[in-house]
């Protein structure tokens, strides 16, 4: 028991939350972003990969690390716009479209990587993101090194949460995407283009994936491989319904998995005699656990992956 309070008394422990956090929270928010407005994109995973993939790459060849990170949201809003046409525009299925764009994306990246990046024993690294003390913060006890000397994007996707919740809750803009995603005739009706809305929330939020995954190779890493993302982009769609679609609770629910995660490490080194494989899977079965608790009174947009044809109902 001892152990166990020593590990979550570290300032340590909570630092690494944040970090583990973050490109859950990009891809969790961009996730749902989407389906707020009627669309399931499946590609996250993809997308992800070639944002980290892309945006290593930029800075590699010179870029400076915000060009990087901004070459990744681009990029993730390319695919974003793919998936739209496809889905918005076609009408095709979006579960097939996205795992379309995922297999792609994640196949394309390591094409790009390869042909551009000569095959080494020791993969090419860059310079990340440095960590940031905030003045007159990261020098308070605990709560300091914990909350205030992380990495600049840490502190741009906890501001896009808040952001984000106010834009859905509090502005035209997100009254607009939350009836295309509830009832896109009745939106049509009040002089709404659901089909520019949807457009606009799939690439955006492809955008965002697009950062997440950038994050993993300019602030948590230094150098890129393949299999790097490891399923954080399924994490995310989980999370999406564990926060009912609000980002509070998807800003939440990503420092929540992210604990488990951290927690796991710490585990491994502390408790002997134990297969690894034990801690490994201990955060997703708690997640599970958690989603399946949350979830029953999660309300499901009414409109999501049902494609919009103007005058149909």
């Amino acid at each position: 028991m001892s152990t166990l309070i020593d590990i979550i008394a570290s300032a340590g422990l909570w630092a690494a939350v944040l970090r583990i956090a973050t490109p859950l929270i990009f891809g969790t928010l961009g996730a749902l972003l989407c389906e707020r407005a009627g669309v399931l994109n499946l590609g996250i995973e993809g997308i992800m990969t070639f944002g980290a993939m892309i945006g290593w790459l930029s800075v590699y060849h010179g870029a400076d690390l915000w060009t990087g990170l901004l070459v990744a949201a681009i990029a993730g809003g390319i695919f974003g716009l793919l998936h739209s046409a496809l889905t918005v525009t076609l009408g095709l299925s979006q579960h097939v479209s996205g795992l379309g764009v995922t297999l792609f994306a994640s196949s394309f990246s390591y094409y790009v990587f390869r042909l551009i990046v000569p095959v080494a024993g020791t993969p090419p690294t860059i310079t990340p993101f440095q960590p940031i003390a905030i003045p007159g913060l990261s020098t308070l006890p605990f709560i300091g090194p914990a909350l205030f000397t992380q990495t600049a994007p840490t502190y741009l996707a906890i501001v896009l949460a808040l952001i984000l919740a106010y834009i859905i809750f509090r502005t035209p803009v997100g009254l607009a995407i939350r009836m295309t995603g509830e009832t896109p005739h009745a939106a049509e009706a009040q002089g709404v283009n659901p089909m520019k809305v949807r457009y606009g929330a799939v690439i955006v939020g492809s955008a965002l994936m697009g950062m997440g995954g950038a994050f993993l190779t300019l602030s948590a890493f230094n150098s890129f491989f393949p299999t790097m993302v490891q399923g954080r982009g399924w994490i995310c769609i989980a999370l999406v319904v564990f926060s009912s679609w609000r980002p509070g609770r998807a800003l939440f629910g990503a420092l929540l998995f992210a604990f488990f995660d951290a927690f796991q490490l710490r585990l491994q080194t502390a408790v002997q005699g134990i297969p690894y494989q034990i801690f490994l899977m201990t955060p997703y079965i708690l997640s599970i656990v958690a989603l399946a608790v949350m979830s029953r009174h999660a309300r499901v947009p009414q409109a999501l992956m049902q494609p919009y044809r103007r005058g149909e109902r």
